[in-house]
């Protein structure tokens, strides 16, 4: 039986993001201007999926206005809160059960990027009749994740989460696949870890030890779950790498002199100026104002900003931004409506800034 359905995550809080996710849902930040959301959904409808439910926190709406009902893919999507606060991953499938019934699905924690696709783990899953199917990456950090475990024949027989001393380098990544009920039988039978909560690994662990067929399939391409900021940026920088050159049509207006190579994206309403350099990739949004500033690579700007003087490398900056000073700023996260503007003279520097913020001088 086909997979029609998936479970997307949009909830949780991302502390590990903050200052960027005290005002932005994790979910919407932008990656190759594009919300991080936007291209686990198109991965599942590439897939085959028709059908996505989204979980959100109590009272979001973010979600919903940035998202829709699914109709600009051409499938349905239906919002589910998730209640009685955070319990863990695995308590977010538990609350759609609702909504998938009898029905196989796909997991997928929303904030994993990848490059391949997954139609081949979609027909092997099939062809196998499997129970469930876990996707794996080899990783330099095993133990920020749950961990396969093989035995002499290099079948998979259990899953560890976040072992001290992992078996492989090999991560569980945020995509499953579940047949028909078996994932809400195994959450029946699991309890809560010791940190109090119903974890993903222990209904694998579960499933293998009652002999259910679990598959594993490493991922083609590259993966990255991103939970910290430079896990951001890297996937920013690899997915503007990736894209194909007519993902970067030129709908604004850059003036005779203007330096370009690579591959640039300029967005309507958006002027570049004569005395700009411009390195791609890059993909600057709707109505930006560039002038005497090197731009990229790797760079993704949102929409309206205002950039002056500046040189910007391996950075994303979201909508409204203006910097108005010749600052080198690389590896950067900046948020909407941030402002840096250079004080002409020696006197103190007057600033508003927030919680968790990092200010290198």
């Amino acid at each position: 039986m086909k997979i029609k359905k998936a479970i997307l995550t949009g909830g949780g809080h991302a502390t590990r993001l903050h200052p960027i996710t005290t005002t932005v849902n994790k979910h919407l930040l932008p990656l190759a201007n594009k919300p991080m959301i936007f291209h686990a959904i198109e991965k599942a409808v590439k897939a085959g999926v028709e059908e996505i439910f989204i979980n959100t926190n109590p009272g979001e709406k973010e979600l919903q206005q940035h998202i829709g009902d699914g109709g600009h893919w051409g499938i349905k999507i239906t919002f589910f809160e998730q209640t009685g606060g955070p319990q863990g991953i695995a308590h977010v499938v538990k609350e759609a059960e609702k909504f998938i019934g009898n029905d196989p699905f796909m997991f997928y924690l929303s904030d994993n990027i990848l490059l391949g696709d997954l139609n081949e783990m979609f027909d092997e899953f099939v062809a196998n009749k499997y129970d469930c199917m876990l996707a794996l990456s080899e990783v330099k950090d095993p133990e920020r994740f749950g961990v396969p475990v093989f035995d002499e024949h290099n079948n998979l027989k259990d899953v560890l989460e976040k072992p001290q001393d992992p078996p492989n380098n090999f991560a569980v990544t945020g995509i499953y696949l579940y047949g028909t009920k078996v994932f809400f039988q195994a959450f029946d039978h699991i309890e809560r870890s010791a940190r109090g909560e119903y974890e993903i690994s222990s209904i694998h662990s579960y499933l293998l030890k009652q002999g259910k067929k679990v598959g594993a399939k490493e991922i083609t391409g590259w993966w990255k779950d991103t939970g910290k900021i430079e896990d951001l940026l890297i996937a920013n920088h690899l997915l503007l790498e990736k894209m194909d050159a007519k993902d970067f049509p030129n709908h604004g207006t850059v003036e005779e002199g203007a330096q370009i190579t690579g591959n640039v994206h300029v967005g309507s309403g958006s002027q570049i100026s004569k005395d700009v350099v411009l390195t791609g990739p890059i993909i600057i949004g709707e109505n930006c104002v560039l002038k005497n500033c090197t731009i990229g690579p790797c760079v993704a700007l949102g929409s309206g900003c205002d950039i002056k003087g500046a040189r910007v490398e391996d950075s994303i900056i979201l909508d409204n931004a203006e910097i108005d000073t010749d600052l080198f700023i690389q590896n950067s996260i900046i948020g909407k409506s941030v402002r840096f503007t250079k004080k002409s003279s020696d006197e103190g520097r007057s600033m508003v800034i927030g919680d968790k913020t990092v200010v290198e001088h």
